[in-house]
């Protein structure tokens, strides 16, 4: 069944919000974070106003409530990911707090003096930085795939020009930037096939595309509630039982324990032995909240909407005289950055916001990606399966005032 924007709009507060104030509300920053329907936010605020407890701890009413509505939240996030062990999905901050957690544990029980990680030129300075630090704490180096003008990987060079010293794979399951969806089971097949752990950083994918992590068969995946129509402050790292049980915990505290001696500890089983501390347990219940709301949508409806309106945004933006759209046109998702020959983007996106249409504009947190495209910056719409076609025209129309008053 197609997906009707104006009906899931129903569902979503900020907009009721707009439609009640009359004023106009175009969000297309989805790349930086999306909207939260109803029931993700009565998610957290049934654990706050209801059985707010610690989880796993209190053996009292409240607490069993807590743990019971924590634990179903696994369980639903290794179904929207089809892991077959929901113990697998380790609940963090967010992607960079996951990518933080696999680097540091690399670099200190992996990696050695020589080793290289390879990298592409295209990733979010959360699936960079992590790792210049792992490498400089190692001793190992960084490497870069070739990627092409549009921002798509050369996965032949990669073949090609494999380094045996190779033993981290990092990739992005698509460009929070381009667009662009990689072939992210080639890379994790050439890691595996070279003997490299792969590494995926899927904050743009799984709010747009189905992930199958069990036909992935990738080593480590993380990703953000918030870019998922849910919480900020919570995210998921899955990671391959046998390398969660092979390394040693970066963070020590309490959950993450069995026995704790005066000189020593025995750490607690799968997954609690990555989670210390009171984690964010209200969050954890509205990621589940939101990625059954997602399946209950369907990810293959999600995909197949957001591709058509992404593919008409993109037919619309290059017929605007002095728009050049970074990024492939086919094979994305709705994140869509350009550029106006003549026109700086936080001057596009001021303009826009007066008419408002929230649009991104700058570097993404992709220095080296801006490098490679050859540009300094870029404006960026990003869409969602609430946006619509006649927004899309809003946005266009806009873009030609916007050239107007700029004097282009």
């Amino acid at each position: 069944m197609a997906l009707d924007p104006a009906l899931i709009r129903k569902s979503y507060p900020i907009y009721r919000h707009f439609a009640g104030t009359g004023e106009t509300f175009i969000y297309l920053d989805n790349a930086a974070t999306t909207q939260k329907p109803d029931s993700v936010i009565d998610a957290e605020l049934a654990y706050y106003r209801e059985f707010c407890a610690n989880v796993h701890r209190s053996p009292h009413k409240l607490g069993e409530e807590a743990t019971n509505c924590f634990e179903l939240a696994r369980a639903s996030i290794a179904k929207f990911l089809n892991i077959d062990d929901p113990s697998q999905a380790i609940f963090t901050s967010s992607t960079t707090g996951s990518i933080n957690i696999v680097a540091n544990i690399l670099a200190g029980q992996y990696l050695k003096p020589g080793d290289v990680i390879l990298l592409t030129p295209s990733e979010h300075h959360s699936n960079l930085v992590p790792w210049q630090m792992a490498a400089a704490r190692s001793g190992a180096t960084l490497e870069f795939i070739d990627i092409f003008p549009d921002g798509t990987f050369d996965y032949d060079q990669v073949g090609r020009n494999w380094n045996p010293r190779t033993k981290v794979l990092a990739f992005q399951h698509a460009s929070n930037v381009t667009g662009a969806i990689h072939d992210v089971e080639t890379l994790s097949g050439l890691a595996r096939h070279n003997g490299a752990l792969s590494v995926i950083d899927g904050a743009q994918a799984v709010a747009h595309l189905p992930v199958d992590l069990n036909a992935l068969d990738c080593d480590f995946y993380a990703f953000s509630g918030h870019k998922c129509v849910g919480p900020t402050g919570i995210g998921v790292l899955y990671g391959k039982r046998e390398l969660l049980e092979r390394f040693t915990p970066v963070f020590g505290g309490g959950e993450m324990i069995l026995r704790v001696q005066r000189q020593s500890s025995t750490y607690n089983a799968l997954p609690y032995k990555f989670e210390p501390g009171t984690p964010n347990i209200a969050g954890a219940i509205g990621l589940g909240a939101a990625v059954e709301y997602l399946m209950g949508l369907g990810m293959s409806e999600i995909a197949s909407y957001v591709d058509a309106l992404a593919e008409y945004a993109c037919q619309r933006l290059s017929k605007v005289d002095r728009v050049t759209i970074a990024g492939p046109l086919t094979n994305r998702t709705g994140a869509i950055s350009f550029n106006i020959n003549g026109c700086h983007p936080h001057d596009i996106a001021s303009i826009l916001d007066h008419r408002g249409i929230a649009i991104r504009a700058g570097v993404h947190c992709a220095e080296p990606l801006m490098e490679a495209l050859g540009v300094a910056s870029t404006a960026r719409a990003s869409f969602y399966f609430y946006n619509t076609r006649d927004e899309v025209d809003q946005l266009v129309s806009a873009l030609e005032n916007t050239k107007e008053i700029l004097g282009q």
